[in-house]
């Protein structure tokens, strides 16, 4: 039966039925509650009813927190992830309670977003507070909720990169030996060299580990990789050479971060640039948007250009499919003109 009462900020609506909670919600005018009230009364004679108070008090920030300690530990980024909830979190959205944020509220955080950050990062986003709802509805009981994500446009992913790392046709200067001379870092060096003989995420270099390393067999085995499966990696003669070179001074072969790993790979490479203009180098793409990421690039690249062919290669890189492997592969054309003769 629902009951009618009036309060100091509005009307309460509330409908009590045998076998169901207490459904109760505050209106501005007495018209408002009793027609919420009869839908309400409507759905549970109808079997129909599901709770909305749950939803409809927990505002976007209460369930991102929520997220945070039941969900993201589960997940292999979830430092990443940490980052992209914060930025949620900072938004005035987040005070909005779950149920008032609408699809037109998710599109204004798109576009005012790629503003100043590029569609990938923006689509990570969007996906984080999408799996929110899912969660939310599948797991949390919050069944009357719509994902107001899953209404709107996603930016257009991004094309895939294709930067190599060159040598300055003039002076014959490579810009991976240009800036492992201007790091100060004192595994740096090394890194770049593994990743470039390797294929190894930064991640899976880093964070290596002596137990892994089988110097007999010329192998690397990685148990927990970014796509959820092991394998191994095979080792060049060369890849050989860097790690015997490495010091046994504890459990990993590197003790720093990759967070760190990529800081110091960004200053080497400013400091390398500065270096080259001083010295008169004029090439503007020379040193200028190479990251620690592309000797992933650049080490696939050279295993078609050795000759292997696509399931070789993936089973070293670990890539899953063509589409994923063509996006990190861009042979040079001298080599294509060698192969053709």
């Amino acid at each position: 039966m629902a009951t009618i009462s009036r309060r100091k900020s509005g009307f309460q609506a509330e409908v009590r039925r045998k076998g169901y909670p207490t459904a109760s919600k505050m209106f501005s005018s007495k018209k408002e509650a009793e027609v919420w009230a009869r839908s309400i009364e409507v759905e549970m004679d109808q079997g129909a009813f599901v709770s909305r108070k749950e939803a409809e008090n927990t505002t976007l920030a209460e369930a991102l927190e929520r997220y945070r300690r039941e969900v993201t530990p589960t997940k292999k980024g979830a430092d990443r992830e940490q980052y992209k909830i914060n930025v949620w979190l900072r938004r005035p959205l987040a005070k909005r309670f779950l149920t008032n944020i609408r699809s037109t509220d998710v599109a204004q955080f798109r576009d005012e977003r790629l503003k100043v950050a590029s569609a990938a990062t923006v689509r990570i986003e969007l996906a984080l507070l999408s799996h929110l709802y899912t969660i939310a509805i599948k797991e949390w009981g919050m069944q009357i909720l719509v994902n107001p994500v899953s209404l709107i446009r996603f930016p257009k992913p991004p094309k895939g990169r294709s930067r190599r790392a060159s040598v300055e046709p003039e002076t014959g200067r490579e810009e991976i030996e240009a800036i492992i001379a201007a790091t100060s870092s004192a595994e740096l060096p090394t890194i770049i060299r593994l990743a470039v003989e390797t294929a190894m995420r930064r991640s899976e270099i880093v964070t290596l580990t002596w137990g892994q390393v089988d110097i007999d067999r010329r192998m690397v085995f990685l148990k927990d990789t970014k796509n959820g499966e092991s394998r191994f990696v095979p080792l060049t003669l060369r890849a050989v050479e860097i790690i015997t070179s490495i010091p046994r001074t504890s459990e990993r072969l590197f003790l720093i971060d990759p967070r760190k790993a990529t800081q110091a790979f960004i200053r080497a490479r400013r400091k390398a640039r500065q270096h080259y203009e001083l010295a008169g180098g004029e090439d503007p793409r020379f040193l200028k948007g190479i990251h620690l990421h592309d000797l992933r690039h650049e080490a696939t690249s050279r295993f078609f250009e050795k000759g292997l062919n696509v399931m070789e290669v993936a089973s070293i890189t670990g890539h899953k499919t063509l589409q994923m492997l063509q996006r990190y592969t861009h042979l040079r054309p001298e080599t294509l003109l060698e192969k053709l003769g």
